[in-house]
């Protein structure tokens, strides 16, 4: 038998993967941006990476990180649109803008992630907003005024603040990802952010009623209870873990984790804001990116028995018991007949109302009374207490603050 004329120089060839057919050469690469070097199952168990292995090539990729480096935010056109976009000042790099970006679950080592900017922004626009809103609106119940802390300053509310900035997410984390996208994992973390007291009774099923008192002392800035961790799946491995928290989430806590961390970047800008810029310069952010949002306070409120809290009020404040009178009517005997009826506390009418029938028309008269006493208001242009820092403020004149809701 005459010998192949290539069977010498392929005998000194080193065996490599690329002259290796598809069936017998299976190879296990892992596609993601963490993968500094490929897992490659080579046949004859030699690594081609080695040094000491004959024909060794070096690797072409360089070390891969969970986020971009500081110094790729310079060259970033997006970075800069966003930071001119919120018209922020030049004291405010666009390293730390970038890191505002990256979220905890993307990168877990705080000095690059937004996590301690983000509790310094929770606590600075819930601040601004609660002394906003109590100096405004004096009057508010207890729970219409976490409400409205919510509509200003919750998750969803700064979801759509973050989306108004033109503010993309990257399909996912790297180190090769544009540093002017939001990066996050899906994640089952939920609530990141705990300022409050974890009721040890949270983790059963049937919750108690709590009180406003209690709430305001032991809940969060918005009233609810804090949610307890998750609990670990047994010994599993970090792949297998990642899979299991994945599979339990359904959609709704799916959109509840975006809203929550497009929330955090928003927090996060705030808390760089004051960081570089000032006192001054956040409170004139929050004020224009948070609170110049329009709510309706009214759209809050919520009455079970109105007619027994108006007597109520006007029992605590002093005035005569209210009386509910027909003002005027039409089409009686009609299939759309209107009553018109007004409530009087002696020669004071308290509030009116217009429905198809008398007791519907007598209780949007109540419910139109009792808005009005709750959403009294000296004006849009109140002093709250953050303006005595400024230097050379004028003497500070206490707030009216009202005794709280009759029920």
């Amino acid at each position: 038998m005459v010998a192949r004329p290539d069977a010498t120089a392929s005998t000194s060839r080193p065996l490599c993967p690329r002259y290796l057919t598809p069936r017998r050469c299976r190879a296990a690469i892992r596609y993601q941006s963490t993968a500094a070097v490929p897992e490659i199952l080579y046949e004859d168990t030699a690594n081609p990476y080695d040094a000491g292995y004959p024909g060794a090539w070096a690797p072409t990729t360089a070390p891969a990180y969970p986020s971009p480096l500081p110094d790729r935010a310079l060259q970033s056109a997006k970075l800069a649109a966003l930071h001119a976009r919120l018209s922020l000042s030049q004291k405010l790099p666009l390293q730390t803008l970038a890191r505002a970006l990256v979220d905890k679950t993307a990168d877990g080592n705080p000095a690059f992630n937004n996590a301690n900017l983000a509790l310094l922004g929770y606590t600075l626009i819930n601040y601004h907003v609660c002394e906003w809103l109590i100096c405004r609106y004096p009057r508010l119940p207890m729970m219409v005024l976490y409400e409205a802390m919510r509509a200003y300053s919750g998750n969803k509310a700064l979801f759509q603040v973050a989306k108004q900035w033109g503010v993309e997410a990257a399909a996912a984390p790297g180190d090769e990802v544009d540093p002017g996208l939001l990066q996050f994992r899906l994640s089952r973390e939920t609530s990141r952010i705990k300022l409050g007291y974890e009721r040890p009774e949270s983790d059963f099923q049937f919750k108690w009623r709590h009180s406003i008192s209690s709430r305001v002392i032991r809940d969060d800035d918005f009233g609810d209870l804090l949610p307890t961790e998750p609990k670990p799946h047994g010994n599993l491995p970090s792949e297998e873990l990642d899979q299991a928290t994945l599979a339990g989430l359904d959609s709704q806590t799916k959109l509840a984790f975006g809203d929550m961390v497009h929330a955090d970047l928003v927090r996060a800008v705030t808390g760089a804001v004051y960081a570089h810029c000032g006192r001054e310069s956040v409170k004139a952010f929050v004020r224009a990116h948070v609170l110049a949002r329009h709510l309706d306070p009214a759209r809050l409120f919520r009455f079970k028995l109105p007619t027994r809290e108006l007597s109520l009020l006007c029992a605590r404040e002093g005035f005569e018991p209210p009386i509910a009178r027909l003002l005027s009517e039409t089409g009686r005997l009609s299939r759309t007949p209107v009553f018109v009826v007004g409530i009087y506390s002696g020669h004071d009418k308290l509030g009116e109302g217009a429905e198809a029938s008398l007791d519907l028309a007598r209780t949007k008269a109540a419910i139109n009374a009792l808005k009005a006493w709750y959403l009294y208001s000296p004006g849009a242009d109140v002093r709250v207490p953050s303006d005595m820092l400024v230097d050379g403020a004028e003497p500070w004149q206490p707030s009216f603050i009202d005794v709280g809701e009759v029920i």
